[in-house]
């Protein structure tokens, strides 16, 4: 259930706007990316499966924040499904722009509206809340499957030195990382890989997911 939503207009104001979210921190911090759309249904099931049983309870006993792109569609559905399904307690963020106010996912806790009319508009003022909430503490980007706009998702992450965690099997952009297979028109996935800060997951691994998750969040203790 949305308890607050919070409008930012520039990027001076970011500061004060996720400070006016009161989630308490700093904290880590996960920062969820890829398919809105996109995945087969199959995929999606399998997904929205390792998120209630993996995914929420290991952040939950993380004390954990989530911010994702907000909107009633593909993960973000499924982690708003997951967070209501485990009554989980830890803040899930949304960060979408005026468009993306109009199909909001009504799990979520808080909503912070951002400049912009296209979708992926949102992709750096994502990366730059998830980097705030954290506030010192460990962060780690989290891509399932995705199109164009992951790929600036992650060269975002990786700009600001957060480790990236891609879910392989999920199809699209993370399955080109995983597989480092180049793609015409953006930066690349080996150029990625030669980052250090990528590491890649089996969707059907839930246990090394977890253990992947905890280690990025806790600093490895």
């Amino acid at each position: 259930m949305i308890s607050a939503t919070v409008r930012v207009n520039n990027q001076d104001d970011l500061e004060h706007a996720v400070a006016a979210l009161a989630l308490g921190g700093p904290r880590p911090t996960l920062a969820l990316v890829g398919g809105a759309a996109g995945m087969s249904p199959a995929t999606r099931r399998q997904v929205e499966a390792l998120f209630a049983t993996t995914v929420v309870p290991t952040l939950e006993v993380l004390g954990a924040a989530v911010v994702d792109g907000g909107t009633d569609a593909g993960i973000m559905a499924a982690m708003g499904s997951g967070h209501r399904s485990c009554a989980a307690t830890f803040p899930l963020i949304g960060v979408v722009t005026k468009r993306g106010t109009n199909r909001l996912e009504p799990n979520h806790s808080h909503i912070l509206v951002v400049p912009g009319q296209s979708w992926g508009d949102e992709v750096p003022w994502l990366a730059a809340v998830a980097t705030l909430i954290a506030s010192g503490a460990p962060s780690v980007t989290l891509l399932i499957n995705g199109g164009d706009i992951a790929w600036r998702d992650v060269g975002e992450s990786l700009a600001r030195s957060r480790p990236v965690i891609a879910l392989v099997g999920t199809g699209r952009t993370a399955d080109a990382l995983g597989t480092a297979i180049d793609r015409a028109g953006h930066e690349t996935s080996d150029h990625f890989a030669a980052s250090g800060l990528l590491t890649t997951v089996s969707l059907a691994d839930r246990a090394g997911l977890s253990r992947a998750l905890r280690a990025a969040l806790s600093n490895g203790s």
